[in-house]
C-alpha cells in the first residue's frame, strides 16, 4: 500500500512530468514519462505513464519502487514497501 508521504513523489513526478522507471511486485519494469494519477477501468487507483505517446495506467498497488531518470531536487528513487 501506498503511504500518503510515498504517493506525495508521485503527484510530483507527474506534476514535472518526470522520466521514471517503475518496478512492479511481478518484477516487470517500465520507463515513460510520469503524466497523472487517477482510476482504471477497475477502480484501480492507478499512476499514468506517457510511453512513446500512450498512456498507460498502473495500479498503485502494485508499484515496488519509482526510480527518476532525470537528475531533479525531489527524489531519485522511492520504494513502496
Amino acid at each position: 500500500m501506498v503511504t500518503c508521504s510515498q504517493y506525495d513523489f508521485i503527484e510530483i513526478a507527474c506534476m514535472f512530468k518526470l522520466p521514471i522507471e517503475i518496478t512492479l511486485k511481478n518484477g516487470e519494469t517500465h520507463q515513460g514519462n510520469a503524466f497523472d494519477t487517477g482510476y482504471d477501468m477497475q477502480r484501480q487507483e492507478c499512476l499514468f505513464l506517457d510511453m512513446d505517446g500512450e498512456h498507460t495506467a498502473f495500479p498503485t498497488e502494485q508499484l515496488v519502487a519509482m526510480r527518476a531518470l532525470k537528475a531533479n531536487p525531489h527524489f531519485d528513487e522511492v520504494t513502496f514497501e
